[in-house]
């Protein structure tokens, strides 16, 4: 078996649909915290929060709907605790954000340790998972159906936000009120938008998507939480939105490509090839990402001054 028996097959196809959803949904999140002004560093705390809560409320309810209500909600709590400290207290949002990472990294340890025991997996308590749908008519559709049909009711979720979010940004009144506080604020001030009002709301938005990111990875990826099992997923949302130039449709692409990159290094681990380098995948892509999005950026900025 070599690495294109792999790649082009549709179980490779549909894993990348599988393992791009919690990237989306996080990635969308990050990209509304940016357009109100707001550079969100928070969103790995947030997914952690959100997977374990996910576990604990569909375990102690027996109920998938309500485990992904109480990953939402927890994940917006910690929202608002960011928001608290950047927009009421004035304090750094790069070290809040890293701040609350930690505490989440390390809370979500101490948690799984006090309900199970365990401070690795949740393996002992009887958590749900979100369940998978077939989708009529194009199930029936060969090759097509193998990679659309099927999925956890969380991803198709994850493709209609987009869809969801690109109305949200451009076509309601929120919208206008987010992208202008972001763009200038004194001027949004003075035609009396709230900008801390707004910015509350954009990152209490933020702190759903990756709520729902979060519930995806502990009740649709798999069905068990994990110690750090966020895995550097929220710095790559936050690349996703920086390459994709907090766009809805942007994002997509860029998290679908991140998405790839995962897929990648999860089925290319069945060849000869030492494992520490295919886990690296993911990562490399994001520097990779990042380098394009800041050369983009430069040559934006030279268009701009030539134009001057």
């Amino acid at each position: 078996m070599n690495a294109f028996d792999i790649i082009f097959t549709t179980d490779f196809a549909f894993m990348v649909f599988r393992v791009t959803t919690p990237i989306l949904f996080t990635a969308l999140g990050a990209m509304i915290s940016r357009r109100a002004g707001i550079m969100n560093i928070s969103l790995e705390g947030m997914m952690l929060i959100g997977a374990l809560f996910g576990v604990i409320g569909s375990a102690y309810s027996q109920s998938a709907f309500l485990g992904v209500l109480c990953a939402v909600v927890a994940s917006l709590l910690l929202s608002l605790v960011f928001a608290y400290f950047v927009l009421k207290l004035k304090s750094d949002l790069i070290l809040t954000g890293i701040a609350l990472n930690l505490m989440a990294s390390g809370g979500t340890v101490f948690l799984l340790y006090i309900l199970c025991g365990d401070k690795g997996v949740s393996t002992s308590m009887n958590s749900l998972v979100v369940p998978s749908i077939e989708l009529p008519l194009i199930k029936d559709i060969p090759i097509l159906g193998e990679i659309l049909s099927g999925h956890n009711l969380l991803t198709y979720l994850a493709l209609i936000s987009v869809v969801f979010v690109y109305i949200l940004i451009n076509k309601s009144p929120l919208g206008l009120r987010i992208r202008s506080v972001g763009e200038n604020p004194d001027a949004a001030e003075s035609v009396g938008i709230s900008v801390v009002k707004t910015r509350f709301i954009a990152l209490m938005i933020t702190g759903i998507m990756c709520g729902l990111g979060g519930a995806f990875m502990s009740m649709g990826y798999v069905s068990w939480f994990a110690r750090d099992m966020a895995a550097g997923r929220g710095y790559i949302a936050l690349a996703a939105q920086n390459l994709g130039n907090a766009t809805p449709v942007g994002t997509f692409l860029a998290s679908f490509l991140f998405g790839i990159a995962d897929a990648l290094s999860s089925s290319l681990q069945v060849l000869s090839i030492p494992a520490e380098f295919i886990q690296m995948i993911p990562y490399v892509t994001t520097v990779i990402g990042l380098i394009l999005y800041s050369m983009n950026r430069k040559h934006q900025a030279r268009k701009k001054s030539a134009a001057l």
